[in-house]
């Protein structure tokens, strides 16, 4: 993926794609078999500032004592303006000054039977070192499939921190066919002493928790994996490595920030040494949140948290997200939603109580959607309005107490107390007793009135931008009626004893032809991190599993220099007189000696016989100041009864097409030299004369092998009795190729072909030619170094895949090389890893389509293809279907990254060999730096995009 060197610009609304393709019920234990469906690369913003994670950015507010309630005209308004920015946002990024960091989320989309389905992230930070695909072992699981041939159970921790108390949790999950999943917590107190000591006490203190919990479940002694909750602003660099950018929430812990907190708490219980734990995913609590709901409902496509902070995420559609390559499936979107309102898109409905609590706080400016619904703020906008009506005698007969006065006393947990139906009156003369003041029956009505108007302004606001969120969600989907789910958590929501039902009413008003259901996010937090914890086990597992496969076809540098020198050895054996009847690289004389000078002129027709197709040319070589190639040609194809029926009939089919092409060209009667590019392995006496030594590429055709292709050639011509021509030379296709580019190069003296063959050749020295008498100057050697390794030399890099290809190939045993890096058989590779991976259940959901057992029907074009695809969606999805399969995005991921390693290992072999060759060139001629030029032609070479 094209990694942007800047972020964008600020638009408004950071609507940030983020985490979670489909919230369905995913989790492994869910289903026995389940597989990823998607997966995709996204970036999200870090929240700043107090509260929990924050979303959308502000919307609607109190305008001022006579104007407190939020009328449904505002909050359509509210609505309309956040569609409006949603409009912008998706598409473009916003990014805020104060944000600290930037993080991209990998998202996975699970599905199994039934539907089954779900998501998992990881995160890594804006600019990091590490760029995602691929990164080094927490990523590496990137395309992995969640393919489970039985059920998955097994024992996780989690640890939810995220405010003044923390939370450890044992999940449990087994799979007895009933799928169950059982919790055990405790929550633990962090005192404010620790909240503002030392980072080393912190931890030590949550090690010390942990242990505790350990000893009282008698898990001490296992080492289980553990997911971390940590709900402040951090950078991630791997799942398991978050880097604090800065404490939120009342924590001032020393030597914290700017340190990895994975790193720290695996410190701290190194330190004790009384039990060993795995980390293995540290997320955010909304991730949680999410998570948790998504196992519950499977129509939940929307979650939100309105507690401390608060926060939404949506499921949008991939083709609204400019900033995500693809457009197919849906990715969901962190919207970052408290952060609404910050370019002054709502300064109309705050009011000086907004104002005041803004400028009092640690973040001015920023969060003001936040500000104006969270439940770290709203005690404080009621004590902010009491203060006011007292000060202007309509409370408290004009009088204030010191703790009324004193931010931060009149707590968010105040307003639901005294707004509770039976006892609010008497909760509300207690409080503000409590508070130094001396209440009335009617201070406590006003008291009580003012906390509904602040609770049901949050509420109101809440469901305004949730329902612009649900509206998006109906206007992609294309439907009439929504049913949808949201998922929730947070206190606020919890704990209020209205404020659901507020919210609840408001986005059914918003939306009445909408069927909205709510969910609460039981252990939302901790039970996620536990089950992200429990699927990056699981996917770990999956890629390890795979790229153990893979690994064989991925050659180190010491294992190239290997097959360079063993190449070199087997040219030299070729060369030798006494070694060549046994050597598996032939290196065969051309008797060609010497390359075009520029000199040459004159008409020449040209056979090209070596595939499939042939071609037949003629050539018009002009020297001189104008010196020019012209060439016309025309290609014939070669029937298949005719590559492996008899020698006599493949030679009168390629006259009648030089028959065919000499009329066509109008140049019937006239008598021109040819040359003839015969591409297989030959043994030459003469320049015009050439001894089949055996097929290849498909060829049987009858009566050919160990005779002179030239005579065979006449005495076809002869046969039709129709034109005469003059049989100049016969070539290789390489030496063919090497002569063609050497007449535009004088430094070119090797020829290489890799098409759906493969071979080369290059100017040897004529000393080292032991089969053709003479020692002065060079001649053309070709290599036919398809057969390299036929002997053996290469049996400890051929994979069980390589094996498989040769033993059901025409010549079993032969053209070993070829076999592992020419066109013809590279799809056939990556055909019989694509079966192996189905049936381990790493692909395709472990189902094998029939098309797809069929020898030859992952055609070699089919890599190009995929390897030229960005993302390998479309063009991998297509080509699968075309098999038969049913496949993911995930598996196009897989399959992309199969066709890579395969043809990476081709042409890294390709370039061993070529390396041997240029080597020998160099030494031949006993220079340190040699320069010289290779043509190279053949389909692999030419249209593979890497």
């Amino acid at each position: 993926m094209h990694t942007p060197s800047t972020p964008p610009a600020d638009t408004g609304v950071p609507t940030n794609p983020t985490f979670c393709p489909h919230l369905l019920p995913w989790w492994p234990f869910a289903a026995p078999r389940l597989a990823l469906s998607q997966s995709y690369w996204l970036k999200r913003t870090q929240r700043s500032g107090a509260g929990t994670q924050r979303g959308l950015q502000g919307i609607a507010g109190l305008r001022s004592r006579s104007s407190t309630r939020v009328s449904s005209e505002s909050v359509s308004s509210a609505v309309r303006r956040l569609q409006g920015q949603s409009e912008g946002g998706v598409g473009e990024l916003s990014w805020d000054s104060y944000i600290s960091s930037r993080e991209w989320v990998w998202c996975c989309d699970l599905k199994g039977p039934c539907g089954a389905g779900g998501s998992l992230c990881a995160f890594g930070f804006w600019g990091s070192p590490l760029w995602f695909w691929g990164s080094p072992l927490w990523f590496e699981f990137w395309g992995s499939p969640l393919a489970f041939s039985s059920p998955e159970d097994g024992d996780f921790l989690a640890l939810d921190l995220g405010g003044t108390n923390f939370r450890v949790l044992r999940v449990k999950v087994s799979d007895n066919g009933l799928q169950k999943v059982e919790m055990e917590s405790q929550i633990y107190e962090i005192h404010e002493d620790l909240m503002r000591g030392s980072g080393t006490q912190l931890f030590d203190h949550i090690a010390e928790c942990l242990a505790n919990f350990m000893e009282k479940l008698k898990i001490k002694d296992k080492k289980l994996p553990l997911g971390f909750t940590f709900s402040f602003p951090c950078q991630q660099t791997k799942l398991d490595e978050s880097i604090l950018v800065n404490w939120t929430k009342g924590f001032k812990c020393s030597s914290v920030e700017g340190k990895d907190v994975v790193s720290l708490l695996r410190q701290a219980i190194k330190k004790r040494g009384d039990f060993d734990i795995d980390i293995v995913a540290v997320v955010n609590d909304t991730v949680g949140t999410m998570m948790s709901c998504g196992y519950d409902d499977q129509n939940c496509e929307v979650g939100l948290i309105v507690g401390t902070g608060t926060n939404a995420c949506y499921m949008e559609e991939m083709r609204h997200i400019d900033l995500v390559e693809g457009d197919e499936g849906r990715m969901c979107i962190n919207m970052e939603w408290g952060a609404f309102g910050d370019d002054g898109a709502l300064n109309d409905i705050r009011t000086e109580f907004d104002h005041e609590i803004d400028m009092g706080s640690l973040n001015p400016g920023k969060q003001l959607f936040e500000k104006m619904i969270s439940g770290m703020y709203m005690g404080e906008l009621v004590r902010l309005i009491l203060v006011k009506m007292a000060k202007e005698g309509l409370l408290f007969r004009g009088k204030l107490s010191s703790d009324l006065r004193t931010t931060g006393h009149f707590e968010t947990r105040f307003v639901s107390a005294i707004e509770k139906e039976k006892e609010g009156l008497q909760k509300a003369h207690e409080i503000l007793t409590k508070l130094g003041l001396e209440p009335s029956h009617e201070d406590c009505l006003a008291t009580h009135r003012i906390c509904q108007i602040v609770s049901t302004r949050s509420a109101n606001l809440c469901g305004a931008t949730l329902a612009a969120v649900l509206r998006r969600i109906k206007e992609n989907k294309g439907v009439d009626r929504l049913r949808s789910t949201v998922g929730v958590d947070g206190s606020v929501y919890k704990k209020h004893p209205h404020f659901a039902r507020r919210l609840h009413k408001t986005v059914r008003k918003l939306l009445p032809d909408c069927e909205i259901r709510f969910v609460r996010s039981e252990d939302g937090s901790g039970k996620g991190a536990a089950m992200v914890t429990a699927v990056a086990y699981r996917l770990a597992a999956q890629h390890k599993a795979r790229q153990k496969i893979l690994e064989a076809l991925k050659l180190s540098h010491q294992q190239l220099l290997e097959v360079k020198r063993r190449m070199r050895v087997e040219m030299e054996k070729g060369l030798g007189k006494e070694t060549h009847a046994k050597a598996a690289v032939k290196m065969l004389p051309t008797y060609v000696c010497s390359t075009p000078d520029g000199t040459e002129k004159g008409d020449f027709l040209a056979l090209d016989l070596g595939g499939t197709n042939f071609r037949v040319l003629l050539v018009r070589v002009r020297n001189g100041k104008r010196r020019s190639v012209e060439m016309h040609n025309k290609i014939y194809s070669i029937p298949l009864e005719v590559m492996q029926g008899t020698g006599e009939e493949l030679f009168d089919h390629i006259v009648h097409c030089i028959s065919d092409f000499l009329e066509y060209m109008g140049m019937k009667g006239v008598s021109l030299p040819l040359g003839f590019t015969f591409s297989f392995p030959c043994k030459q006496t003469n320049l015009d004369e050439g001894i089949l030594l055996k097929w290849t590429k498909g060829f049987k055709a009858t009566g050919c092998e160990g005779e002179d292709v030239v005579s065979l050639l006449k005495e076809a011509i002869h046969r039709r009795e129709e034109f005469d021509l003059d049989v100049v030379a016969v070539v290789n296709d390489t030496v063919g190729t090497m002569m063609t580019c050497g007449y535009e190069d004088p430094y070119c003296e090797v020829g290489l072909i890799v098409g759906t063959g493969s071979n080369a050749c290059y100017m040897e020295e004529m000393r080292n030619v032991e089969l053709v008498e003479g020692d002065e100057g060079r001649m053309c050697v070709n290599m036919e170094w398809g057969a390299f390794g036929d002997n053996g030399c290469l049996d400890d890099i051929q994979t069980e895949f390589d094996l498989a290809v040769d033993e059901l190939s025409l010549n079993p045993g032969k053209q070993r090389f070829e076999k592992m890096i020419s066109g013809m058989y590279l799809g056939e590779i990556v055909r019989n890893i694509l079966i192996d991976f189905t049936k381990r259940g790493l692909l395709f959901r472990g189902r094998i389509s029939e098309r797809l057992k069929t020898r030859g029907i992952f055609e070699t074009k089919f890599l190009s293809q995929i390897e030229s695809d960005c993302l390998a969606l479309l063009q991998v999805r297509s080509i699968l279907q075309h098999l038969g399969l049913e496949s993911t995005c995930d598996d196009s991921i897989i399959v992309k990254e199969v066709c890579t390693v395969v043809a990476r290992r081709a042409a890294q072999l390709c370039g061993a060999g070529m390396a041997a060759v240029v080597d020998k060139i160099r030494e031949n001629r006993g220079l340190e730096f040699l320069k010289v030029t290779v043509g190279v032609d053949g389909t692999l070479y030419k249209l593979h995009p890497q």
